[in-house]
């Protein structure tokens, strides 16, 4: 034993031995403070205000200290996170809480029956044929040979507003607004779907086809055109609309047809002639007349109105408007910095699309987000403080933080609909769904307890401490995104260019919106709950008023 200890005293008064074993220590006993620290503190949401301080003038509210607990990353200030921390990563419990939703889905599933299971948002009406030559849902299509899932084919139909979905080969699904086809019989569509065990996706040139209960109602279609209403002729029409065709046997299809060919994204039917161009400052949009003075029977369909020589119907086909598609970083490095800030959930993905197709210029990020990234937010991976983009997202609501920016583009979002999107995202990422089990369980009300103070405090802090804001809400983006987005674009010292911003209109939703297929079926607010959210309503209302600003829109309040 004594040689031993001698040996050992030895072998570590060797210095590099020492040192090196001194530092293993030392960086093992500061993550162990780390760790604690991290599962016992209580971090505040970072700049709120402590109180009200003497000699400071006319003061916002006060709304006291907020607890944050440890399940609710992001909301402490002050960090930049990265995708580790921000929305990539998820503890391993709540990993295997949430899961894939069409994993979940599946499994809750397995004890009702293969064709009743959607009947909440989807009823399944049964199998036709299909042919190449003559399909049977004439609208858009897609194929996923490994993931194809009922609840996919279903989802991506009712997002474009399609009234149909039908499965084919187990991996195809194809929307559309008629079935046109006969019946064939339920055997011949049992092919298993490749993304989901248990769930048939049609057969060979055979469709399983669900009728959307739930489809977006927003969108009004004919086929694949989007109906954009009835508008009176314009006065240069040749210019307005420079491809025109004579059709005696007019329908809307024809006319949608022709201008899909000629590749305009703008289709006008006109009694017996169709008119084709794009949306431009001689053909806004932005006045539309009574839909009665359009509804004149088409030549060549009955039960069809074609417009008339001096009102036009017009519908938007699904030729892509690439005026506003190109996007590069800023020439010259900006010395400015601008922050698009928003509570989490008040539409900061949805408003940054906006911003780069308006400017053609990519927007940066606080933090970095790998998804957003390779949905083609190049911007996302530059420093936020790199200079090359036209402004930075930011959920910051510090001091601190705020006051790194020169300026800054406050988004606005009735609590109840930015808790309720958060809370997806969090839970079903950017454009997904949290899962029923979370909105009944503990998580939806502790989410609240935590996030609807921040949802104020991130307003008045930006007011307090911010330099030149701009504040729009998104409800008034979504009224009128010509005037709001020519409002942002004004303050990011670009010269908004009309026939882009009219562009824009066309392109608004890009792949950054919720489908209407999984409304929730109640309301998730108790009456505690919006006792309290009234009363940060309140607060922020006052708050904008002091500053001589239009108050929140009235449809944030419950009355």
């Amino acid at each position: 034993m004594a040689k031993f200890l001698v040996k050992f005293q030895r072998y570590f008064r060797r210095r590099p031995v020492r040192f090196f074993t001194l530092l293993a220590l030392y960086l093992a006993a500061g993550s162990l403070v780390f760790l604690h620290a991290g599962f016992t503190g209580e971090p505040r949401v970072a700049g709120s205000p402590r109180g009200p301080a003497a000699g400071e003038g006319r003061e916002l509210p006060y709304l006291g200290v907020m607890q944050l607990s440890r399940g609710f990353p992001g909301a402490a200030g002050g960090r930049r996170r990265g995708p580790w921390f921000k929305s990539t990563a998820k503890e391993p419990a709540e990993r295997s809480k949430a899961g894939d939703y069409g994993a979940a889905r599946s499994r809750l599933l397995k004890g009702r029956s293969g064709r009743e299971k959607d009947e909440d948002r989807a009823k399944y009406i049964g199998c036709y044929v299909d042919s190449t030559r003559r399909r049977t849902l004439r609208g858009v299509s897609f194929l996923d040979y490994k993931k194809m899932t009922v609840f996919r084919c279903q989802d991506n139909c009712a997002e474009r507003g399609y009234l149909y979905a039908g499965l084919e080969f187990g991996a195809e699904c194809y929307c559309g607004h008629k079935v046109q086809a006969p019946n064939a019989s339920e055997p011949e569509c049992n092919m298993p779907c490749k993304g989901e065990r248990g769930s048939t996706c049609g057969g060979a040139n055979r469709l399983s086809i669900y009728r959307l209960e739930l489809a977006q109602e927003s969108a009004r279609r004919h086929g694949s055109a989007v109906f954009r209403g009835c508008f009176r002729r314009p006065d240069n029409v040749s210019i307005a609309l420079p491809a025109s065709q004579p059709m005696p046997n007019m329908s809307v299809d024809k006319c949608v047809d022709f201008c899909t060919e000629k590749e305009y994204p703008l289709s006008a039917l006109a009694g017996t002639a169709c008119l084709c161009g794009f949306p431009t400052t001689l053909f806004t949009l932005h006045e539309r007349e009574d839909e009665q003075l359009c509804a004149q029977r088409c030549p060549g369909e009955e039960f069809e109105s074609c417009g008339t020589s001096e009102f036009l119907l017009v519908y938007q086909t699904q030729v892509q408007d690439n005026r506003c598609m190109d996007r590069r970083f800023l020439p010259t490095r900006s010395k400015q910095l601008v922050a698009l800030a928003s509570f989490p959930g008040a539409g900061n993905t949805w408003a940054r699309h906006l911003i780069e197709l308006a400017t053609g210029f990519y927007t940066g990020s606080y933090y970095f987000d790998g998804s957003l990234y390779n949905k083609g937010f190049k911007g996302e991976r530059d420093h936020w403080r790199s200079g090359r983009t036209i402004c930075i997202k930011t959920h910051e609501s510090g001091q601190k933080e705020i006051e790194s920016f020169d300026s800054a583009i406050l988004l606005i979002r009735n609590p109840y609909k930015a808790l309720m999107a958060e809370f997806n995202r969090k839970y079903g990422g950017h454009i997904g769904f949290a899962a029923h089990a979370h909105w009944k369980g503990k998580e939806w009300p502790e989410f609240v307890a935590n996030y609807a103070p921040w949802w104020a405090t991130h307003t008045l802090d930006w007011l307090r401490y911010g330099r030149k804001v701009l504040v729009v809400h998104f409800e008034d983006l979504k009224r009128d995104l010509f005037a709001q987005l020519k409002r942002m674009v004004g303050l990011l010292g670009i010269a908004a260019c009309e026939d882009r911003l009219l562009c824009v209109e066309g392109q608004k939703d890009g792949n950054f919106k919720r489908s209407g297929l999984r409304k929730l079926e109640y309301d998730p607010y108790t009456p505690e709950m919006r006792k309290m959210i009234s009363g940060y309503i309140k607060t922020v209302d006052a708050a904008l008023k002091l500053r001589n600003l239009s108050g929140v829109p009235e449809d944030y309040y419950p009355r």
